[in-house]
């Protein structure tokens, strides 16, 4: 799987996500420096399903190394 698709994976994991809980999404655009709680307003609850989803999409722990804060974070884990 390429990097561009990871990224669109992962940016539409969080959409739904957002969508799910009626989260309204403050930036035009998501990237690599977007962050998870401040820019997409994602809460501690938003998060834990953000690492269920993305472990079962790409059978990687996204915590392993420590808190992720942005979507650049994930990226670089799925490398």
């Amino acid at each position: 799987m390429t990097q561009s698709i990871m990224k669109e994976k992962v940016i539409e994991i969080i959409l739904n996500i957002q969508k799910e809980n009626d989260i309204e999404n403050s930036v035009n655009e998501i990237n690599d420096s977007t962050s998870l709680t401040n820019d997409l307003g994602l809460d501690s609850f938003n998060l834990a399903q953000l690492t269920v989803e993305i472990e079962s999409e790409f059978g990687v722990d996204i915590f392993e190394n420590g808190v992720i804060s942005n979507v650049g974070d994930i990226l670089n884990l799925l490398k």
